[in-house]
Order: C-alpha cells, then structure tokens, then sequence
C-alpha cells in the first residue's frame, strides 16, 4: 500500500517553473520589496532619497538610498519600472496555475502569517517553518500528494537560537511580536508568549519552538526578533542544515525555511515517543506524517535514510532507543507497507 500518489507531469513540471523563479526572486529582494515609497531629503542643500515604509508597530522607517545622482535615480526608475511590477505579477500567475494543475496550495490565512514574518525578516533571520506545514510543502518539491497526514490548522516556527549553527546569516533585526500583532487578525500571546493564540479559532496556534539546550525548559528569548522560544528535546534535529521550499498562495509564492526532509522524518519519529497520553491525536499525526514520507523516501534515495539513521545513532543511546521505538510503531501501524523490511536494509 502507497502512502503517497504522483502527481500529473504537467503539475510537476508547473511547480519546477515556479519555484525557480520565487527563489531567484527571493534572492534579488531587497528592502524596497516591502510597501512603501522613495522620500526626497535636503540637507545641507544637497538632496538624497530615502526608502521609507511602516514598521509593525505603524512607526515609519527610513533607509539611506543615495544622493540625488544619476546612478540613485536609475536605481529608483528600475524600481518603478512596469517589468519590476510585471515580475511580481508573473509570479502571481504561475502560482495560481501551479494550483490549478494539482499542486497544494496553503490556506490564505496561514499565508498571511507568514508573508507577514517574511517581509519582515523572521526567515532571513535564520527562522523557519516546521510542523505540517513543511510536511505539506514537501509534496510539491517531490512532485507528490500524501494520503494523509494533513490535519491541523496550526502554525510551527521554530529558531536555533544560540544552540545550532545554521547556514543563514543572523544578521536581520525584526520585531516578530508587533509583526503578529499588526495582522490585526486577533492573536494573543500565551505562555510566556512563546505561543500566540487566536481567540476565534481555537485550532489555529503560532507556537514558536527552539532546541532545549541549557534552558532547562525555560523560554529562551532572542532580543534580535522580540520573541520568547518554547525549547523542545530532540529539535535540533530538524533545525541542522535548513532548506529553501516555496509555498502557494493564489496570491503568489512564498519561498521559507523549512527542516531537510530525511530529517524531518526521523525527528517525527522520535517525537512521536515522546508525546503524553493527553496528546495522543498529536502522536498519531507524527507517525502518519512519518510514515507518508518515509514510505517516499525509502522509494526514491534510501541512502539518504540510512546516512541520517547513522547520524541519529551517533548522538547517543537515548536518541537511539526513541528512533528504534518510533520506527518500531510505524512497522505495527502501517504493516501494509512492508516497513519491517524496507528499514532493515538501511539500519
């Protein structure tokens, strides 16, 4: 029994298109990317522009563009140009018509949050989207659609913090507070605010997660993003060597961080131990979730299971038990899928 479907080659072929080009968009974003305009300065007699746009907070913020020269002014007119416009809403198309050839697609509130935390700089920060979201977006860079696991309406964002070295310059400032705050759409922080709750829908949570560490349990808070972190075992797992993935709106794509695939598999299975008996739906969800991917994984680059097997091993018994324990459920869930032995062969 499958736990995944293809999806049709036009589909796939949709998707490849996109997310080439989101990411080259992403890459060429700047801070001109978020809504605002060019303000003219004179000081001193001399005149310069300026960049300004709305923090969360509603408090405008300027950035030095240049002295009014011919290289400031060509930069502004390529800004203003229809192709920069006629870029955005290329992609804007080719999102929706990814949709509509079969590719998933996010809930539009869901994309509002994070669009939000995008344009303000939570993922270049070094954040990151886990959770069933990043399971979800798996499907279309596989060119596949799961058979389950896709039930919840919660949001997971997650940051290493001081704990794991990601490959994404720290460098970006933000107040992810006011930025969750100005969506206006009623989320309040509980918790010792690691987890912003929405008072009209119980289900839809933004829980804000890191590595346990030397925390001891206790909120780790980033002054760089204004945030408060719920520090988890076994998260740094899904946290070392993120990833870029492109996420569909029908308003267009947003390119995130999200954990690699072969780790997020293995993290779900050792999470799904480690759930109390009152979160028993929440371990159901992470062995479905592991199972659908595993299934594929095991399918289409078995190697890079057991290289991350090896890995998880490496970290000590008490990592090993939980992996054997959690792979242990799956083969008894899922006996259909021949699991027992499929993962013999990479163990």
């Amino acid at each position: 029994m499958k736990l995944y479907s293809e999806l049709p080659v036009s589909a796939q072929a949709a998707y490849s298109g996109l997310d080439i080009a989101a990411k080259d968009a992403e890459r060429r974003r700047s801070i001109a990317a978020l809504p605002g305009g060019f303000a003219r300065k004179i000081v001193k007699g001399r005149t310069y522009w300026y960049y300004q746009y709305k923090n969360p907070d509603g408090v405008a913020q300027q950035f030095f563009v240049g002295p009014d020269d011919a290289a400031t002014q060509v930069m502004m007119a390529r800004h203003a140009a229809p192709e920069a416009q006629q870029s955005t809403i290329s992609l804007r198309q080719l999102s929706r018509s990814a949709i509509e050839l079969g590719c998933a697609s996010i809930p539009v509130k869901h994309g509002r949050v994070i669009g939000r935390l995008l344009d303000h700089g939570f993922f270049n920060s070094g954040g990151l989207l886990v959770g069933t979201h990043a399971f979800l977006s798996y499907q279309n860079m596989f060119g596949v659609r799961w058979g389950a696991g896709a039930f919840t309406l919660d949001l997971d964002l997650t940051h290493a913090g001081r704990n794991v070295t990601l490959a994404i310059a720290p460098n970006v400032e933000m107040d992810a507070a006011n930025a969750v705050g100005s969506l206006g759409m009623g989320f309040i922080p509980v918790k010792s605010g690691t987890i912003f709750k929405k008072r009209d829908e119980a289900d839809f949570d933004l829980d804000f997660l890191t590595t346990l560490g030397r925390t001891r349990g206790e909120p780790l808070y980033l002054p760089a993003l204004n945030l408060n972190f719920r520090p988890l075992k076994f998260m740094e797992l899904s946290l070392e060597d993120p990833m870029k993935s492109t996420l569909l709106l029908p308003s267009g794509p947003l390119v995130v961080n999200i954990p690699r695939p072969h780790r997020y598999v293995l993290h779900k299975l050792i999470v799904h131990t480690e759930r109390p008996i009152e979160q028993r739906a929440k371990a159901n969800k992470d062995l479905i979730q592991a199972a659908c991917l595993m299934d594929y994984l095991l399918d289409n680059d078995p190697d890079l299971v057991s290289e991350s097997w090896e890995d998880v091993v490496s970290r000590g018994p008490s990592w090993t038990k939980k992996l054997e324990k959690g792979c242990s459920d799956l083969v008894k869930t899922f006996p259909d899928s021949g699991f027992q032995e499929r993962l013999k062969r990479q163990t």
